[in-house]
């Protein structure tokens, strides 16, 4: 009879703790979400300060045509006269793997660069990781893979 409320208690302490775990993993991918979003706003209004804040030291980017860049690249290559209408993320799936994120979503933009316009779908993969400590958090994309589709 003990080892049978032993069993029931392991069995309740193991799923409160699971339960806190998900409900972690959740606000995780809650965060990441925002920032993707922060990201893609930034960048359709043009806010490369914005953009630039979340980026790491060592970001690279590859994009459509397979031209990579850094951040300081990526930053100049935003420079140009470029204007976004549209800049959307469709089909956003967030995989966490404890202070990494790994994000794949679909991705539509359409503007005008240099005077002509354009329309791109594309898919792409985020990388995004966590830094800080004492509670104070910081999340950095770290490389960002663009394929056009």
């Amino acid at each position: 009879m003990r080892a049978r409320i032993l069993s029931t208690l392991v069995v309740c302490l193991l799923g409160c703790f699971a339960v806190r775990d998900l409900a972690q993993e959740k606000s995780d991918v809650a965060s990441i979400r925002t920032l993707e979003s922060k990201w893609v706003d930034a960048y359709k209004q043009r806010k490369i300060a914005d953009v630039a804040a979340l980026l790491a030291e060592d970001y690279v980017i590859t994009l459509e045509d397979g031209s990579t860049y850094g951040k300081v690249g990526l930053i100049s290559y935003n420079a140009r006269p470029l204007r976004v209408d549209i800049a959307d993320l469709t089909d956003v799936k967030i995989h966490m793997h404890e202070n990494i994120a790994v994000v794949t979503a679909g991705y539509h933009e359409r503007g005008e660069l240099g005077g002509k316009p354009y329309d791109y779908r594309d898919r792409l993969t985020d990388v995004w990781y966590e830094i800080g400590e004492n509670g104070n958090s910081l999340h950095r994309t770290i490389a960002c893979r663009r394929i056009f589709n």
